[in-house]
């Protein structure tokens, strides 16, 4: 899996969740979208996946009007589909009925090809001391590093 570029990361999933398991996915979009995420006019922050009818969807992604698009522009937070196999949809939704998971998107990425692809996490929400124990080893590494820099 060799990610060429990414178009847009989600930052704060990794500081609110802790991210048990990732999953690749294709995602429908029109021609205005991608040209639109090729100059990075991506968001994920407040972004999630539901499954529905036994497909899957990114809710809450902003992706910005394309520049050139005039009246052919699509809807800047419209619901996109995932493509993914059945069987990996019917996993992660067995995944999500457990109690306190959730499917969160990670980044958006072109791969070798060219293709638009979104990387999934089955997140677990953190606690406020979660954060600061995750915080608080982040910090004690960085002075490691240090301390073994200087030496």
């Amino acid at each position: 899996m060799a990610r060429s570029e990414d178009l847009a990361t989600n930052k704060r999933a990794f500081h609110d969740y802790e991210i048990l398991e990732t999953h690749e996915a294709g995602i429908a979009l029109t021609g205005t979208e991608i040209k639109s995420l090729r100059e990075n006019g991506a968001s994920l922050q407040e972004a999630y996946i539901k499954i529905f009818n036994h497909e899957a969807y990114l809710i809450g992604a902003h992706i910005a009007p394309y520049h050139f698009g005039n009246i052919y522009n699509h809807q800047e937070k419209r619901d996109r589909k995932l493509l993914l196999h059945s069987y990996e949809i019917r996993k992660l939704k067995k995944q999500t009925q457990e109690k306190g998971l959730t499917l969160i998107p990670l980044s958006m990425y072109l791969n070798s090809k060219g293709i638009c692809k979104i990387k999934i996490g089955v997140a677990k929400g953190k606690k406020l001391h979660d954060k600061r124990s995750t915080i608080q080893a982040k910090e004690e590494k960085r002075d490691l590093q240090r301390a073994m820099k200087s030496q």
